[in-house]
């Protein structure tokens, strides 16, 4: 499209061509493969029912200790556990404004179109942000059982001395064995910043994949491994700096299908809006969004909420999540095994 004012625009060839622009921002967290559809969060929130919140059931897995088979030994019946997990709607908007002088006074600059051109990629940082925002928010969980995710889930060597306190041979293993155990295979990509990732080449921890040619010439790709994981690299993971005046890294650790993702949508995800008055004359683009992003076993409970949609502030709030559980209260109540998640976490000096 060459052209976008409030005549001529089309919101759902716009929306299409968002999708297929080139992205040139390094959100990797949002392209790891993390992500897994989740059907009865799209129908919860389906615009038939216009939802922010719900309360999605969970089944339990069955147990109960095994009976002996002797003839003489009742056999006698549990029943498994539905648990309840909150899932939450994160709505976000933007517009941008350009004037018609503008497009005079620089000979027909295309300024709306410039806009346009970054559009998918500004989209795709709001989601990296808000990504970044719920796991952080996850780690800051409060509570008896929501602390064992938290302290079992994070490997924090930046205390350590010298080089110690960096990321080696054995990190990333111990890290993900501490958190699941033998569920540890689950983890399948690292996301980490670019200092803990040049540390990892600099002692040739970081096995780069090879594409070959059709002239049977090898090239490296950018695409590296760790341990067998994926590793991607990309410097808006969290970065802190410790009493000592040196960085502090956190690299995320995820399996994938680790997190539901579903774009909810908004009734007018994009539209034009002209004002021929107001300087002469201006164009404005308006974007809106709304998508759910779930972390597997890990539920959403709304404690401090002002809105109906969350801010990043909010999802940071460790108040606004619990271990999935099945809703009773005191000796009743039950969790999810936190090894089950595969999200886990190393803090570390590089």
């Amino acid at each position: 499209m060459s052209k976008f004012n409030s005549k001529t625009f089309n919101p759902s060839a716009f929306g299409a061509y968002i999708d297929v622009l080139p992205k040139t921002k390094k959100n990797e967290l949002i392209r790891s493969g993390i992500f897994k559809g989740n059907s009865e969060i799209k129908g919860a929130f389906s615009q038939n029912t216009g939802a922010a919140y719900a309360i999605l059931p969970m089944y339990g897995r069955i147990g109960g200790e095994v009976l002996n088979y002797d003839g003489q030994t009742d056999i006698t019946a549990d029943t498994t556990q539905t648990f309840e997990r909150g899932a939450v709607v994160i709505g976000r908007a933007k517009a941008w404004l350009e004037s018609d002088f503008a497009y005079d006074v620089t000979g027909g600059a295309r300024f709306m179109d410039n806009v346009a051109l970054q559009v998918s990629d500004y989209i795709d940082e709001v989601d990296q942000n808000t990504l970044l925002a719920i796991l952080n928010g996850i780690f800051n969980m409060t509570g008896t059982e929501n602390l064992k995710f938290v302290d079992e889930h994070t490997f924090d060597i930046s205390s350590e001395t010298g080089d110690d306190s960096l990321v080696g041979p054995t990190t990333l293993n111990t890290a993900i064995q501490k958190a699941s155990g033998d569920n540890k295979n689950n983890y399948t990509a690292a996301i980490m910043h670019s200092a803990v990732a040049t540390n990892l080449e600099n002692i040739n921890l970081l096995s780069y994949l090879k594409q070959t040619d059709k002239y049977g010439i090898q090239r490296d790709l950018a695409l590296a491994t760790w341990n067998g994981r994926t590793v991607l690299i990309d410097d808006s993971m969290p970065t802190e700096i410790g009493s000592d005046g040196k960085a502090v890294y956190t690299t995320y650790i995820l399996g994938k299908g680790s997190i539901d993702y579903e774009d909810i949508g908004a009734k007018v995800p994009f539209e034009m809006s002209r004002d021929p008055k107001t300087n002469g004359g201006e164009d404005t683009l308006y974007v809106r969004t709304r998508k759910c992003f779930a972390p597997f076993g890990i539920s959403y409970v709304k404690k401090n909420q002002q809105t109906l949609s969350p801010t990043n502030d909010e999802l940071m709030d460790g108040s606004n999540w619990e271990l999935v559980n099945n809703g009773e209260s005191g000796s009743k109540k039950e969790y999810i095994d936190h090894k089950a998640i595969s999200i886990a976490r190393i803090i570390s000096r590089g």
